[in-house]
């Protein structure tokens, strides 16, 4: 929690810097950019998708959309033959993949689609998203400033944050952790980590780290380490805004975040050993970071937990020190501090009803984590042990 604090604090002086900074221009010349979107049964949220991405104000002739339509069995097909028909004039194909090249996950919907772009500058978006008109350009337009940027990524925001109870949570976590503590880790370590979507990588890079790596379910974390081993850097640029559609029931938060679990906790074995070797310290706060969330913080959680109930059940006794209540209510005091400071920095969203989501959140949704956590934790061991492959779960869309 302390760690998060001061990442808050650090990306609340990088939100200050950042909106006395004029957003990026695009130099002269403007290098072809490929965007690659993965679609795995994504009918209902395809067109609106297509759309928002053929509608860019980047140079309509300098890049090119290209929609792995990966073995769906939703009426995706169709929705994408009705607007390649309103698109004619663009650079839009799809590629439809079937039951032996397709259904294998992100990462690989995602090197099909590199095998058949154009462009020296790849870009990522998934399909339940609507970026806003400039994101693609103040994208490349950043990562074109400098020769040591591997990436850029954006901001992304939840679409549909007001649909229920989960989603207001959802849209705060976002806003605390995906914007603030990004912005934070930019701001003191000049470090970011690349999200699923909203983000543009060199080719050249792309080559060298052999695409993305199969069995990854946390693709992108696993990608943003390959990125910092070649000694490329990845810039965060908030000027680039895309929304995206976020779980709205219990359920499918649970089984995406699951997944999420999962994919962190390949990453940090696949690359645990790095934390012994001096040429890879670029990616030690990272790793790090992970290994203290999903092991020891779990692990602290969960032992709290245990012995709060066993108090509350008279089969223990703890002797507490006088001052343990003004603790306890410090911590709680400075998560809602915390996570409220990152909601002040979005228009309309400093409201006294968010600040008691906050304040809930704290009771409810970090419990909820926990569960999610170790459900993960035990699927992934599982998994492990009976030589199972892992599973991609498809994020039910609206």
């Amino acid at each position: 929690m302390i760690v998060n604090l001061i990442l808050t604090i650090a990306g609340y002086c990088y939100y200050l810097n950042w909106q006395r900074t004029p957003a990026p221009r695009l130099s002269a010349e403007v290098p072809f950019v490929s965007i690659l979107v993965p679609a795995h049964n994504e009918g209902k949220v395809l067109q609106k998708t297509v759309s928002a991405l053929l509608e860019f104000d980047y140079p309509a002739q300098r890049y090119e959309l290209i929609v792995i339509n990966d073995y769906s069995s939703d009426n995706s097909a169709a929705v994408l033959t009705r607007m390649q028909a309103a698109y004619q004039d663009r650079n839009f194909q799809v590629i439809n993949t079937d039951a032996q090249t397709g259904g294998k996950g992100k990462s690989n919907a995602l090197n099909i689609g590199l095998k058949r772009a154009k462009g020296t500058v790849i870009s990522v978006y998934d399909a339940d998203n609507t970026p806003e008109a400039g994101a693609l350009r103040y994208l490349v337009a950043t990562l074109m400033q400098d020769d040591a940027l591997g990436a850029v990524i954006g901001k992304f925001r939840t679409r549909n944050r007001t649909a229920t109870m989960l989603t207001r949570f959802i849209n705060i976590e976002t806003l605390a952790y995906q914007w603030m503590v990004q912005a934070g880790r930019q701001q003191l370590l000049k470090l970011c980590t690349i999200p699923g979507t909203n983000y543009v990588i060199r080719r050249s890079v792309l080559d060298q780290i052999g695409g993305w790596d199969v069995n990854a379910l946390a693709e992108d974390t696993e990608i943003s380490f390959q990125v910092y081993r070649l000694g490329k850097r990845i810039a965060f640029q908030p000027w680039a805004v895309t929304w995206e559609q976020e779980p709205q029931t219990l359920d499918v938060w649970f089984h995406q975040r699951a997944r999420w679990v999962k994919g962190n906790i390949y990453v940090i074995l696949k690359n645990v050993n790095l934390l012994f070797h001096t040429d890879a310290k670029v990616i030690w706060f990272d790793l790090l970071y992970l290994v203290s969330t999903y092991f020891l913080l779990m692990f602290s959680l969960v032992f709290s937990d245990i012995v709060f109930v066993l108090s509350v059940a008279d089969a223990v006794h703890i002797t507490l020190q006088e001052d343990s209540g003004a603790i306890w209510l410090a911590a709680i005091l400075m998560f809602i501090l915390s996570t409220f400071m990152a909601v002040t920095t979005e228009k309309g969203e400093m409201t006294l009803a968010n600040l008691g989501i906050v304040s809930l959140m704290y009771f409810v949704y970090s419990q909820m984590w926990l569960a999610v956590a170790i459900y993960g934790m035990v699927g992934y061991t599982r998994e492990q042990i009976f030589h199972q492959q892992a599973q991609w779960y498809k994020t039910k869309r609206y």
